[in-house]
């Protein structure tokens, strides 16, 4: 075992507090990783709040980890010392099952998160808020060269979580894609569905963020503030992306999808969402959610963002001001992540 300085949520709600934490020997598979920065998701505050359930307490948030390998197990084959890498949402799952055969290891029975978890002997899972990590080889993602570690750890998870219902359901070029909510997934839904060419409108409910929207990629911006967008906008989209944390009202934006359209949930409400279903039904559209992707297409997401030089818009904090940054999401106050410099640890 090691013990490295983390950043830890004590209790539901509670301030995180630095702390040491153990992490595992480096096992025969492993990779020892040096942290260099780790991003602040929207689902670590759900998380650090319960939000979402049970909780595991204490609690070490994030799995937006980028960061350079430190030691490798002696039956590793694909990394070595010094090389940059990821690691993501997941770090362990069975292998074996039907999903994990198709790289949608997300969809694995024995798939175990990140962080908020117990891995295969019962223990706890910790994630990125951390000076080191290790993780079984199968599950860390290799970082272009091309793209800044601070800006590739959101693409961990902001970006995939993104990208991959924008691939499954075919944005590109004579596709119009609608992204709700221009924060820290929005922005990069916009960038990506820009890149596979579809033409990108923002629906946002701040009118102030309308030229971030078009230099971000938007070819559109709609102000959900004014009732006006709603009726001017009905049946416009093919697909549209929902990237809010909160409940919206999904009749309205339904409206706004065409017949045969799919509007897509990514945002996680911690509250239920009520559905009148006759905004299905009138126009056999469909209503759809999508999680992050697996390990496969994680490293297409980056492998994509490098290509298109896609990075996300970052704040760069210490890690003593993680609880004003906690704070600051909430308010919708960031532009459009935070991202943690965990040499600050």
């Amino acid at each position: 075992m090691s013990t490295v300085a983390a950043y830890t949520v004590p209790a539901a709600k509670e301030p995180l507090r630095r702390t040491m934490i153990d992490r595992r020997p480096v096992g025969d598979h492993d990779l020892s990783i040096d942290i260099a920065y780790t991003g602040i998701c929207h689902s670590d505050i759900h998380q650090a709040r319960a939000g979402w359930g049970e909780a595991i307490f204490p609690m070490v948030p994030g799995h937006e980890i980028a960061g350079v390998v430190a030691e490798v197990g002696a039956g590793v084959t694909g990394f070595a010392v010094g090389d940059r890498v990821g690691v993501g949402c997941l770090v362990e799952s069975c292998r074996t099952c039907a999903y994990c055969q198709r790289g949608q290891e997300q969809f694995c029975a024995g798939m175990v998160f990140t962080y908020n978890a117990r891995d295969r002997n019962g223990e706890p899972t910790y994630g990125g808020y951390s000076r080191r990590i290790v993780v079984d080889e199968h599950y860390v993602l290799r970082i272009p060269e091309t793209l800044s570690l601070a800006e590739a750890a959101p693409l961990l998870c902001a970006g995939l979580t993104t990208y991959s219902p924008l691939r499954y359901w075919q944005a590109g070029p004579g596709s119009k894609v609608a992204v709700v909510g221009l924060g820290g997934l929005g922005h990069l839904a916009v960038k990506i569905a820009h890149a596979l060419g579809a033409e990108v409108s923002v629906l946002s409910r701040s009118p102030g963020k309308r030229e971030d929207a078009v230099k971000l990629g938007a070819d559109h911006f709609h102000p959900t503030s004014d009732p006006a967008t709603f009726a001017r906008l009905t049946g416009a989209f093919d697909l549209m992306l929902s990237t809010v944390s909160e409940p919206i009202d999904l009749g309205a934006y339904l409206a706004l999808v065409r017949n045969d359209g799919t509007l897509v949930n990514v945002g996680a409400p911690e509250a239920p969402v009520p559905l009148n279903l006759f905004a299905l039904i009138d126009g056999r559209k469909r209503l759809a959610g999508s999680m992050f992707g697996g390990i496969a297409e994680t490293q297409e997401t980056l492998d994509f963002c490098a290509e298109h030089g896609i990075g996300a818009e970052i704040e760069l904090i210490s890690a003593d001001r993680i609880n004003e940054a906690y704070g600051r999401v909430l308010a919708g106050d960031v532009r459009y992540r935070f991202v943690i410099d965990t040499s600050t640890i």
